[in-house]
């Protein structure tokens, strides 16, 4: 792909059930429908600026839609859009050139891909407001605090792991993994490292090596210290150091802020109040406290443009956020909470109700965002 590589783009993402409208070609939604074998996008080029794109899947499994960038940064992305569900997000493209557009039955895999065009000269800034200018260089500053805070704990486990500390170890890893789990949506914009850093064993099946926190847990929790555990731990540290340089560098807009909290909570959705995430600790409620930490953070520096133009759905979001928080305090254990394993069928419902309240209203922050 040839794009130039400080392109920035950002997404807007609500739910919806209504089939999106084919494109106008004149502004209007682009198109897109996915199924279990197909991502059919209706248009492939665009004038740069503000692109919309509205997804259906039609079909049965849940399904993601992305845009790439040159060396398959992560741009944007909509998740958890399940079967006979659309999602309508905006997408802010500055700089022309070529990229992909993806759709991931299953959420797994490379996607189905195809090239999409953007043309013509390279608008200006989308918005000079000045709260979403400070909210942007707030949430860029906390974010670079968190990686800083990362790269720190990341190596005092690999420490622990060396020396064979298992115990010290496990203790350390959930505490340790939040500082990721919290700024998620900027981390795993470097596809190239968030699959070594984060991927799951099921990116075995996918052609790549099973490296990382989760190469690690499995090791401590699972299979015993191995042979190339250490040199596994150095590898992991080696990542995230690069990783990090990475996410300081990085340049944010106020529509990635909006984008990223709701993210965040699909994340959860999809990971975390499932037990897919950590397999062999069981340790997602950390997670899922981390996730929403990192939404909530992203909320905490729109707040005073979204009081400006929103104050009812600022109470609204006020009142998910508290609802949400009291009950997941409610499986605290210690400093830590109860192993998912330890949870009721009716504990996962009560935590999943609470949380689509929370991610409902987050939801609306990203069109607030985009009209400016």
């Amino acid at each position: 792909m040839s794009v130039t590589t400080g392109a920035l783009l950002a997404l807007t993402a609500c739910g919806g059930g209504a089939d999106p409208a084919p494109s106008t070609g004149v502004g209007g939604p682009i198109a897109v429908v996915a199924t279990d074998t197909e991502c059919r996008v209706a248009v492939t080029t665009a004038p740069a600026g503000t692109i919309t794109f509205a997804i259906t899947n039609q079909g049965t499994k849940l399904n993601e839609f992305y845009v790439y960038a040159e060396g398959d940064r992560i741009m944007g992305e909509v998740e958890n859009v399940g079967a006979g569900l659309s999602r309508e997000f905006h997408v802010e493209i500055r700089e022309p050139g070529t990229y992909e557009t993806a759709c991931k039955p299953g959420m797994v895999g490379d996607g189905i891909r195809a090239a999409f065009t953007v043309t013509g000269d390279a608008p200006a800034a989308r918005s000079d407001n000045e709260l979403l200018a400070q909210a942007v260089t707030g949430y860029h500053r906390w974010v670079s605090a968190q990686a800083d805070e990362f790269l720190t704990e990341t190596g005092k486990f690999v420490t622990l792991v060396k020396a064979g500390e298992v115990e010290k170890a496990k203790a350390l890893y959930p505490t340790a993994r939040s500082y990721w789990e919290r700024i998620e949506p900027v981390a795993e914009s470097f596809a190239d490292l968030d699959p070594l850093i984060d991927g799951r064993e099921d990116v075995v099946a996918e052609g790549m090596e099973f490296t990382g926190y989760h190469r690690l847990e499995k090791d401590l929790w699972v299979d015993g210290l191995q042979a190339d555990t250490n040199a596994m731990a150095d590898r992991l540290l080696a990542d995230v150091t690069q990783l990090v340089t990475k996410v300081k560098a990085t340049e944010l807009n106020a529509l990635q802020l909006a984008n990223g909290s709701k993210a965040l909570l699909d994340e959860i959705a999809t990971g975390k109040i499932t037990g897919e995430e950590e397999r062999y600790s069981h340790t997602d409620l950390w997670d899922f406290e981390a996730n929403f930490e990192g939404s909530k953070a992203a909320i905490a520096q729109l707040r005073p443009f979204l009081e400006d133009k929103d104050p009812q759905l600022v109470a609204a979001i006020d009142a998910s956020s508290t609802a949400l928080g009291e009950l997941l305090e409610s499986y605290r254990v210690g400093d830590g909470f109860a192993l998912y394993t330890d949870l009721t069928p009716a504990d996962i419902k009560k935590l999943t109700d609470a949380l689509d309240d929370f991610a409902e209203q987050v939801a609306k922050v990203a069109g607030i965002v985009a009209a400016g």
